[in-house]
């Protein structure tokens, strides 16, 4: 099949479609400039490993230089602005409301400055923040210190229980939002077609999503311009990039 018989197929498949689930990945951030994890450990910070900076040892062991790192990683994100893929799955989800459910592996919050609503983030978002640990003044979840009250610091602390704030991300070993998941799971069991944006496919349990997909009967679609390790359980490859490629597949 032609790469534009394929479109032509895959556009027609998202129209018939009455759910479509889509699973973005570092691919789609890179378009706009958005360094990948490994790729922003330049200068000082490229005698670190991912271990020295992503986990929660790593916070509990030297707090500061963690917070640092997330500190100057927001502050580079802090200008970079969606590009045409962001765009086209936004408008896609205002024109046909109830159709899409968004899963992303990305942390910059892109997806949702572009106007998505309901993004169901697998690994948190750069931009929030939250209790390292249970709130030692709370008898329930909801009647913890507020975040916002902390006091300034590298990381800021809770002036009534000294509680640090850490960044709003999953580390290295820590389960994915379960409620996030669930959805997820939920969306790619239940959608007709899954788009798989921008992600190599290596991380687990993320990439399964396309594989419980493909088992629930899903037509598995593959948007990237490089190979990735979920392309032999896709039945559509398409090669390039999301912000060339969504806008055609999603357009009016």
């Amino acid at each position: 099949m032609r790469a534009d018989d394929s479109l032509t197929t895959v556009r027609a498949l998202l129209r018939d479609a009455r759910h479509i689930a889509v699973l973005t990945g570092a691919g789609i951030s890179a378009e706009s400039g958005v360094p990948t994890f490994r790729d922003a450990q330049t200068g000082y910070w490229a005698r670190f490993k991912p271990e020295d900076l992503a986990t929660e040892a790593a916070f509990r062991r030297d707090p500061g230089r963690v917070w640092d790192w997330y500190a100057e990683r927001r502050a580079k994100l802090q200008d970079v602005q969606p590009n045409a893929g962001h765009l086209a799955l936004a408008d896609f989800e205002r024109r046909h409301p109830g159709r899409l459910t968004l899963i992303t592996q990305n942390v910059d919050g892109l997806h949702q400055r572009a106007g998505s609503s309901g993004v169901l983030a697998l690994h948190g978002n750069i931009f929030e923040d939250r209790w390292l640990d249970d709130c030692a003044l709370a008898r329930r979840p909801q009647d913890a210190c507020n975040t916002e009250q902390a006091l300034p610091g590298r990381p800021p602390r809770c002036g009534q229980c000294g509680n640090m704030l850490r960044p709003g991300v999953v580390w290295f070993g820590e389960m994915l939002p379960p409620a996030a998941f669930a959805a997820a799971e939920r969306a790619a069991a239940q959608c007709e077609v899954m788009l798989v944006v921008g992600t190599a496919g290596a991380v687990y349990p993320a990439a399964g999503l396309a594989h419980q997909a493909r088992a629930a009967g899903a037509q598995v679609v593959i948007v990237n311009p490089h190979p990735s390790e979920l392309d032999d359980v896709a039945h559509h490859v398409l090669v390039g990039t999301a912000a060339t490629l969504l806008p055609q597949l999603l357009g009016s």
